[in-house]
């Protein structure tokens, strides 16, 4: 996809301040430090749109990106950083959990794992929930460029095996560094934007 028009129009710490816009949306989701700002900048083919950092946790509101003025971006808290406190992540989690059941504009989520290694229980709890509550997921293994080429199908069935992903989800292998699984990962995102659009979603669900 070519990006002609890419901006941070809102950063979220509440349901008031989500943008009103019906344009469809994808959440990118992942645990601190994963490289979702990374991942950003490459599929968006901006340097620094999405702020890197060494520091994991940074992330703290829900950041959306206008996209083409055709979508939403939306960069979610990073989970599993033991350092943010509980009262932090008790307010993120409520947040997110209101997002991800009741936003209409939601097409799917994005889930980054760090393809070197297996997935954390964080990463198998988050898939889970995604799927008790019947959201379309990508999962994206990041950082592929450290695992040498001959490896890449083993990394790729661990992840698969580790989370139990259903054969209506797909695993991208990905790397910011060269742009690995750049391409198959829009032909993804695209897919779940701009197909059928969903029933909309009632608090009730």
């Amino acid at each position: 996809m070519k990006i002609n028009q890419a901006e941070i129009v809102m950063s979220a710490a509440r349901e008031a301040q989500f943008p009103q816009a019906p344009f469809p949306e994808i959440a990118l989701s992942g645990r601190s430090n994963v490289g979702k700002s990374s991942f950003i900048n490459k599929v968006l083919t901006r340097k620094n749109l999405a702020r890197t950092s060494q520091k994991p946790g940074k992330t703290q509101t829900l950041n959306f990106y206008l996209i083409n003025n055709r979508f939403h971006f939306v960069d979610v808290p990073g989970y599993g950083y033991a350092k943010v406190s509980k009262k932090e992540r008790e307010a993120w989690g409520k947040l997110l959990e209101h997002y991800f059941q009741t936003r209409e504009q939601l097409r799917g989520v994005v889930q980054l794992v760090d393809s070197r290694h297996e997935p954390t229980k964080d990463d198998v709890a988050m898939y889970n929930w995604f799927k008790h509550h019947e959201i379309p997921v990508i999962i994206i293994g990041t950082k592929a460029d450290k695992i040498p080429k001959g490896k890449w199908q083993k990394h790729k069935k661990q992840i698969n095996e580790t989370l139990g992903v259903i054969n209506s989800d797909t695993v991208i292998l990905f790397s910011a560094e060269t742009g690995l699984g750049k391409d198959d990962a829009w032909k993804a995102m695209t897919g779940l934007l701009f197909s059928s659009q969903p029933e909309p979603k009632t608090d009730n669900e």
